[in-house]
């Protein structure tokens, strides 16, 4: 098994069959905001953010500019990720939980253009961003790859 370079090395340039999903050139980068990076962050979120897919349920990544570097975007309109943020605003012992592959997200309805979905049993917080008409699709999409990144712990309510 060499490679096709004239020296035989093996050092040549590897072949990669199918074509790979390019991020969006044609949207502008999405500004994201983010809370500061904390040391658990750096220690869980490089797991998940290498294996994200590059299409998420039909949207192509997209450019993103933001001071964390575990944040991540598909579509427009945008489909947003940010790994390691804060517990979500009123999530308590009693909050309703849905659980999709097995995965427990508290959702986030207050704002009229988006739905706010936030893992609640990992040792990070994953916040998963969707454009109000979006349904759960990319949550449920998004369960496996979590799933095997990120271990599963239990929720620790009111942070």
């Amino acid at each position: 098994m060499g490679g096709d370079d004239a020296d035989g090395s093996g050092d040549g340039v590897a072949e990669v069959s199918g074509t790979p999903t390019p991020e969006r050139a044609d949207l502008p980068p999405l500004e994201v905001e983010v809370p500061p990076v904390t040391p658990e962050a750096d220690a869980w979120c490089p797991a998940l953010m290498g294996a994200l897919p590059l299409e998420l349920t039909g949207e192509p990544s997209r450019p993103v500019r933001s001071d964390s570097p575990y944040a991540y975007a598909w579509g427009e309109p945008p489909i947003v990720l940010v790994c390691g943020v804060e517990p979500p605003a009123g999530f308590e012992a009693t909050s309703p939980l849905i659980q999709i592959n097995g995965v427990q997200w508290f959702v986030d309805t207050s704002d009229p253009d988006a739905t706010v979905w936030t893992t609640v049993d990992r040792p990070v917080h994953v916040r998963v961003t969707l454009p109000a008409a979006t349904d759960s699709a990319p949550v449920t999409a998004l369960g496996p790859v979590i799933n095997d990144a990120l271990p599963v712990q239990e929720p620790q309510p009111g942070g």
